[in-house]
């Protein structure tokens, strides 16, 4: 049995409504706060920043999953403040905005997975998302127009929504995946400043879909990086509603891949969408001794400035790369290193290839292109997705909250 392609468009499981409204928070009056419901409630999976610094709604959610035992009623997110450092004022208020969702919907607090974006350290809003909650439970829908109103309701320096689904057949009956994201900057292995949702309608109980939440998020958003930083609001969050009646145990093989292709392909996305990004570079780390030692020389390449601002000027300054490798910690052995742009080898066997200037400067000048990166030592190989750095990343970043 094949698994059906991921696509970018609107697949919605069964069991799961969605809505949006306007808080208040962002300055722009744009959208900024929205729900998910489970009608008949959902196992969770979750997997947070390992940041130190770890914003309120997080604090709640494990809280939540332990109280619960991970089961779920609704997800409910707001943009335009991360409500991070914020202390027991930010905490209380979390929970006072679960509760009002609570009541609304008629279910525990508990029930209640709290998300937040945007600037750390300012005061938390709480009464303005309370004061929304009830147009926000009233606009719930099934549709995917909602759907998408909740995908744009969860930007912040996103410049488009991030949406990824897939659907494979057991028998006369339907599996769905459907994921939505957040995250442009502050992106780094060990999750980053995203916010992903994934919902299901496979039957399953929280302690399956853990591990397979763990292996997704290990050969996708673990292997993204836009600017080596580690984010406090990190939330990857999979809820399965169990209303399509095909029991996980019976879909495993189908369902894992089905999975990790939906969070590859969002993953992806957020790439793309990073700030101030002119080129996606696909990191293609081979020859490694395994994969804890490809995901170290990817980090150390992908978090180098000077690496990524001659990517930023198509400059095929293989030294740079090879520098990284040689400073990430991994035992290589220069004289084995190999190092090619596209089908363009620049580096063999740690020193200069001969290569035609103009031709690679004219292949790195792509939106997309290939890095690849042999290092000698082993079998195992990983891709990796990151990018440039450029001005307007600086502009962003330097303006973002002024």
């Amino acid at each position: 049995m094949k698994t059906a392609p991921v696509v970018a468009d609107i697949l919605l499981p069964q069991g799961f409504a969605f809505s949006s409204t306007t808080a208040g928070i962002k300055v722009s009056g744009s959208p900024d706060f929205a729900l998910v419901e489970a009608f008949q409630g959902a196992a969770a999976a979750a997997m947070f920043t390992t940041n130190r610094v770890m914003a309120a709604p997080l604090i709640v959610d494990r809280d939540h999953l332990k109280r619960s035992r991970g089961r779920m009623r609704a997800l409910v997110v707001n943009s335009g403040n991360a409500n991070c450092a914020t202390g027991k004022h930010g905490i209380d208020g979390c929970q006072a905005v679960c509760r009002a969702v609570a009541d609304e919907l008629v279910c525990d607090p508990e029930e209640v997975f709290p998300s937040s974006t945007g600037v750390i350290g300012v005061p938390f809003p709480a009464e303005k998302l309370i004061n929304a909650v009830p147009t926000l439970v009233s606009a719930r829908r099934a549709e995917p127009d909602a759907a998408r109103h909740f995908a744009r309701a969860i930007m912040t320096t996103d410049t488009r929504m991030k949406i990824a689904a897939s659907r494979f057949k057991r028998g006369k009956s339907e599996v769905t995946l459907f994921g939505v994201c957040k995250g442009a900057g502050m992106i780094h292995p060990r999750l980053a400043t995203m916010l992903v949702y994934l919902f299901s309608d496979v039957e399953a109980t929280p302690a399956e879909l853990q591990p397979m939440l763990a292996e997704a998020v290990r050969v996708s958003f673990n292997r993204v990086n836009i600017d080596g930083d580690t984010s406090t609001n990190d939330t990857v969050l999979l809820l399965a509603s169990g209303e399509s009646g095909v029991k996980l145990s019976t879909v495993a093989a189908q369902f894992a891949p089905a999975l990790a292709g939906v969070c590859q392909a969002l993953a992806k996305q957020i790439v793309s969408d990073g700030e101030g990004v002119r080129h996606v570079v696909n990191l293609h780390i081979e020859g490694a001794r395994d994969d804890a030692e490809a995901s170290q020389v990817a980090k150390a390449i992908s978090n180098s400035a000077l690496v990524k601002t001659a990517w930023a000027g198509s400059d095929p300054n293989w030294g740079r790369i090879l520098a990284a490798v040689g400073y990430s910690g991994a035992a290589v052995d220069p004289s084995k290193v190999d190092i090619f742009f596209g089908r363009h080898q620049v580096c063999g066997k740690g020193m200069a290839a001969p290569f035609n200037e103009a031709e690679v400067h004219t292949y790195l000048s792509q939106p997309v292109f290939d890095v690849r990166v042999r290092l000698g030592r082993g079998k195992v190989s990983g891709t990796f997705w990151t990018c440039d750095l450029t001005a307007e990343y600086v502009r962003i970043n330097a303006d973002y909250r002024t």
